[in-house]
């Protein structure tokens, strides 16, 4: 179980959102972290994907057009 200690304002004007949606304050919390915690994987993976990058291995878009066969 997880605990948190919001702003006593914030807290209000979340549960009042939370009312008005039709779902818990619980539930949009879980939402929020299930975000977060996907954005923070996604940021891995391109910090990741970047440190890894060979700039040697880059070629033109036409290059890339001829061998996808898109030359029209």
């Amino acid at each position: 179980m997880l605990a948190i200690k919001l702003e006593p304002e914030f807290e209000k004007h979340f549960a009042e959102l939370a009312k008005r949606n039709g779902h818990s304050v619980d539930f949009f919390v879980r939402k929020a972290i299930e975000r977060l915690v996907e954005d923070l994987e996604d940021i891995a993976a391109a910090e990741e994907a970047l440190r890894d990058h060979d700039p040697s291995t880059r070629i033109s878009l036409e290059e890339m057009r001829r061998e996808l066969g898109l030359d029209a």
